[in-house]
């Protein structure tokens, strides 16, 4: 072809241009990629080399490099932040069901990238079981908890310490007693049955903490409110509690999971909006499980007075939860003075029987019951999947023996089987071994909050279990879901996104560990990001073990070191070169920016 002045024109290959095309596109895709986990103007954290990487993508004989960083520090405001809990940011949420106090995680543009900063005057804490009874006062320095709470013994301040003499609203005498007294009542308790546990309205977390010497795992739960720091003086303590509120919000755990639920005048209005947070107990339940109460309205005819109401509003208040209760298929259990016990269905025989019009209604297929993050309460209960009935309580092994049981529901994940179960167990007892001789400390009472942040079956924790620690076990709420069968063990854990904070306070756990997490998220979460979270919860002087390809452990240590941690590269219990562990610690150090706030 030809200009109309004679020229030629230079007619391209088509499929030249085709292809040169695509990898244009291939590229830009990749490099935004690459600059949407690792690049920050604000930071200066880059790619060194973008070929590089598309050289060797995650291969053993390449890795990820990226320039030193130096965090600054947080300001001596932030000693106690909780991002998605921030009380600076309630104002932009409702008053209504306490919506407020549910997780709201800020934005992109508003996270900090600063180290939070210890109290002034922080000490390393008292370690178990020394702890349970006593903290130092300057680690969490609250006064207002000790000043409204102290008529009821939840703690006392002693010099340098706090002190927790076991007494709650509703056991003013001592915790020991008030166990004393529900065991009487609930016989399952003392033979292994109970295992796990969860206290709604936790207070100090001194129910959980007395029932760890009688077999009985047990998170407590609170939100961030007026009484300041209720799951900062639990974990302080050495005593398993998240962050968390029954609101307009499922629960972060999955459907048929604690052996018992506990509510010690928790102020939680249970028959109101329709019963919906009463449901909401019922879903985390397991079959057979019980819901134990104490405070209003039972006992009404004896406590009225004291409550400021009548006895007949308290009888009408008693009378609705029990009917309420019976409609969900509950059974009163006992009853004896200020507790009283209900027990969950132990089969579906209830259920079949309710009339499809009943209120409250049986939930749909539309909702999966094991979905526990940012699922919506819906004004339905959860009727529990009849193929699975082993594992309600009463057919569950005791114990300890369910600890090394394979769970039912291992059939109900993908890829999941008895063999793959048995080949984890053995596969983390081994591992163990080994980072016990990495780690000399793991195993003594120098460490005793520790996470798992990625687990899977929860045989990181069954390899522990003999050791005076306990585990909170992180499955992502974007991985296969098998929490139920960490649940099923015996053993606690909970749903994240580690895109975002946790649901905890700073400063709150001795040893962090994960196992592949960055190769796993890394498309979705911002290196950095989760590195500052993991300082922002780990104790000074705590430790973090990050079992990781090659490919991302110099990265991590890079980040690492600007956040003043002291790392060093080691072999796995293999050998291999595909993959490294991290053993790190955190330093302690004092704020440089006292005079700011």
């Amino acid at each position: 072809m030809k200009h109309k002045d004679g020229k030629p024109i230079n007619n391209p290959n088509k499929n030249r241009t085709l292809t040169l095309a695509i990898t244009v596109i291939a590229l830009c895709g990749f490099s935004f990629y690459l600059g949407g986990i690792f690049c920050s103007g604000k930071d200066g954290v880059v790619i060194n080399s973008i070929q590089k990487t598309l050289d060797s993508p995650r291969q053993s004989s390449g890795s990820l490099q990226i320039k030193p960083i130096s965090f600054p520090e947080c300001s001596m405001d932030y000693q106690d932040y909780t991002p998605c809990t921030d009380p600076k940011r309630w104002r932009k949420y409702g008053i209504y069901r306490l919506t407020l106090l549910e997780r709201h995680c800020p934005p992109t543009f508003e996270r900090k990238e600063c180290l939070v900063p210890p109290p002034d005057g922080y000490k390393p804490p008292i370690r178990w079981p020394k702890s349970r009874d006593e903290c130092w006062y300057r680690n969490v320095p609250y006064d207002w908890i000790n000043t409204q709470k102290s008529n009821q013994h939840w703690l006392k301040k002693e010099g340098e310490k706090f002190l927790f003499p076991g007494g709650g609203t509703m056991f003013p005498n001592g915790v020991g007693e008030y166990v004393d007294y529900m065991q009487d009542i609930i016989p399952e308790m003392k033979d292994g049955t109970v295992r796990t546990a969860i206290d709604t309205g936790c207070g100090v977390a001194s129910w959980g903490g007395d029932l760890l010497d009688r077999g009985i795992l047990t998170i407590s739960l609170a939100p961030r409110d007026n009484h300041e720091a209720q799951v900062q003086f639990a974990l302080e303590r050495g005593i398993p509690a998240i962050l968390g509120v029954i609101s307009t919000q499922r629960l972060p755990f999955p459907s048929n999971s604690f052996d018992m639920a506990h509510c010690s005048r928790c102020l939680i209005p249970w028959t109101e909006f329709g019963g919906i947070y009463l449901m909401e107990i019922h879903r985390i339940l397991r079959p057979g499980g019980f819901w134990v109460l104490s405070g209003p309205p039972v006992n009404y005819e004896k406590r009225w007075k004291g409550w400021n109401t009548t006895v007949e509003e308290q009888r009408s208040d008693y009378e609705k939860l029990q009917d309420l209760l019976t409609s969900m298929c509950f059974k009163l259990y006992n009853k004896k003075d200020d507790i009283a016990v209900w027990q969950k269905a132990k089969d579906n025989n209830c259920y079949d029987k309710l009339a499809k019009e009943t209120y409250p209604p049986k939930c749909d297929d539309s909702l999966e019951p094991d979905s526990g993050w940012y699922t919506p309460l819906r004004p339905c209960f959860v009727v529990p999947n009849p193929t699975y009935m082993k594992s309600d309580l009463t057919h569950m092994p005791k114990w300890p023996e369910r600890l090394h049981a394979t769970p039912e529901r291992v059939t109900t994940v993908l890829g999941a089987s008895t063999s793959a179960f048995s080949h984890d167990n053995s596969k983390w007892k081994k591992r163990i071994q080994h980072y016990k001789k990495l780690l000399p400390e793991l195993g003594t009472n120098k460490i005793r909050n520790v996470m798992d942040m990625n687990t899977v079956y929860g045989s990181f924790a069954a390899a522990l279990i003999n050791d005076p620690l306990w585990v909170m076990n992180v499955v992502s709420s974007y991985a296969p879901n098998t929490l139920p069968l960490v649940y099923d063990r015996g053993l606690i854990g909970t749903f994240h996104d580690w895109c975002e904070a946790f649901s905890t306070y700073p400063r709150t756990y001795d040893l962090l560990h994960l196992d592949g997490l960055f190769s796993a998220e890394s498309h979705r979460c911002e290196l950095k990001y989760v590195l500052l979270e993991m300082d922002r919860i780990l104790r000074p002087g705590g430790n973090a073990i990050i079992r990781e390809s090659t490919f991302f452990v110099d990265a991590v240590a890079t980040i690492a070191k600007g956040m003043r941690w002291v790392c060093r590269k080691e072999n796995t219990e293999y050998g291999v070169d595909k993959e490294k562990i991290l053993i790190c610690q955190k330093k302690l150090w004092q704020s440089s920016n006292k005079g700011l706030r």
